[in-house]
């Protein structure tokens, strides 16, 4: 066994991880002290940089933080720029494209298309209207010739049709229309009876 005196017999690997500074873990050769109180004093250091790293950390992580809010706020501000010139830009555009327009010549020219297109109108209403000479006839007039002519038509037809001769035997004294009817009635009348 080794003296208390000896401080450091062996070195010995001892795995050191730092998160944010080293993606990885490394190994870093330690000394294997015999003694307690080194073994502890050793431990205590180890705790202290691990908490110095610790804030190191989080004041890394708040200037970073910092750091993509001024970026955002920068971009924010560069595209209200762009905007607002590109605003004055077409503002400018307009201006300048109503400087030639008068209203009242816009008025006058509008009314000038109205009534531009009622000639048109007219023009085709009257290519469109039956010719004048169909206008000649009285529709009246028309309409009784062609009644004559269709009851002469009939008259020509009637004259050649043959009608069947009477018949030699005499009719029975109740058509049978009348019969049915009556047969009916009494039917109506037993069924009236049978549902009461």
């Amino acid at each position: 066994m080794p003296s208390s005196s000896l401080i450091c017999s062996l070195w010995l690997p001892v795995r050191y991880f730092c998160s944010r500074f080293a993606p990885q873990s490394v190994w870093v050769l330690a000394p294997v002290c015999w003694r307690s109180d080194l073994v502890q004093e050793a431990a205590l250091q180890a705790l202290k940089r691990k908490k110095r790293y610790e804030k190191q950390l989080s004041q890394i992580d708040g200037t970073l933080s910092t750091i993509e809010f001024q970026r955002e706020a920068l971009e924010n501000s560069h595209t209200n720029t762009e905007v607002l010139k590109n605003m004055g830009y077409a503002a400018q555009a307009m201006k300048k494209v109503h400087e030639n327009m008068d209203l009242n010549k816009i008025d006058d020219l509008m009314q000038d298309i109205t009534e531009q297109q009622d000639v048109a109108q007219e023009i085709s209403d009257a290519i469109s209207n039956r010719a004048a000479f169909a206008d000649e006839f009285d529709e009246d007039e028309l309409m009784a010739e062609l009644e004559e002519l269709e009851q002469e038509e009939l008259n020509k037809g009637m004259r050649d049709v043959r009608l069947p001769s009477v018949p030699s035997t005499s009719l029975p004294s109740r058509p049978a229309s009348t019969r049915k009817r009556a047969e009916d009635e009494d039917e109506m009348k037993q069924l009236a009876a049978w549902a009461s």
